[in-house]
């Protein structure tokens, strides 16, 4: 059967108004963040954070977390990386950090997300440092210092999340608290009792990679991204040497010290 040109042009018409008025996809790029007690994956957010999601990247593309360890896990809250890396003498250094990102708070801190640490009453000091949402958040983290920005979120590896979560924590491990150590029995620290993160690398860009992603609006009330706001903020545990910054201290669980 023929079809009419004026057909094909009203197809056409049709099927360019479907697809100007479809949703934006607001998530594409996959990453696999590989430790020594599992591989997580990740979606990242790119067009609904895209300063926030470039930044992760070029750390990423830069090898920079390679070799690098989670140094901060409190229990129904956050597990915490991307800030310190070890040697094969399990001696610690920071990462070279880049300039701040702006904060994008669009989406919430709910369970199983990865959001940008920072420094507090900071809202755009947010650099290497990435925390995994344990619970729900929204009510403090959407809220706080401008609001924790959001960057993606777990599709795959939420069991190795948890499995980093329940690993024994300390205070005092070269200046930091809630630092997990596993299998661990007396100092000195050695390179296997860190949660070491071997590597991340980038394993998909394709845009429909986010077809069944639905991610969370922030709970944040608007106009709160300046400079301050709230009382915490995001970088690690208090690193002496390295002045790294903490996150929120709510919810903390009492932690052994070495």
């Amino acid at each position: 059967m023929q079809i009419s040109r004026t057909a094909r042009a009203r197809v056409a018409a049709t099927f360019f108004l479907m697809g100007a008025f479809a949703p934006a996809i607001s998530n594409a790029t996959i990453v696999e963040i590989d430790t020594n007690l599992g591989v997580i994956e990740v979606n990242l957010y790119d067009l609904g954070t895209p300063a926030t999601v470039a930044n992760f990247l070029e750390y990423v593309n830069n090898g920079d977390y390679t070799n690098s360890v989670i140094h901060r896990s409190i229990a129904n809250f956050v597990v915490q990386g991307g800030g310190v890396l070890t040697d094969q003498n399990a001696n610690l250094t920071a990462i070279t950090t880049r300039p701040a990102v702006v904060n994008e708070p669009v989406y919430a801190n709910v369970r199983g997300t990865i959001a940008m640490a920072k420094q507090p009453n900071f809202a755009n000091s947010a650099t290497s440092q990435w925390f995994f949402n344990l619970g729900d958040n929204t009510a403090n983290l959407d809220n706080s210092n401008g609001g924790f920005t959001v960057f993606g979120e777990v599709v795959a590896g939420m069991n190795v999340v948890d499995a980093i979560a329940a690993v024994q924590t300390y205070n005092g491990v070269s200046g930091f608290d809630d630092f997990p150590l596993q299998n661990f029995t007396t100092p000195p620290v050695q390179v296997d009792n860190y949660i070491v993160v071997n590597s991340v690398t980038v394993t998909d860009t394709t845009v429909d990679t986010a077809a069944g992603l639905n991610p969370t609006p922030t709970t944040a009330n608007s106009g709160g991204g300046g400079n301050g706001g709230g009382n915490g903020g995001g970088g690690g545990g208090a690193l002496g040497l390295f002045g790294l910054l903490g996150l929120l201290t709510l919810g903390r669980r009492s932690a052994s010290r070495i």
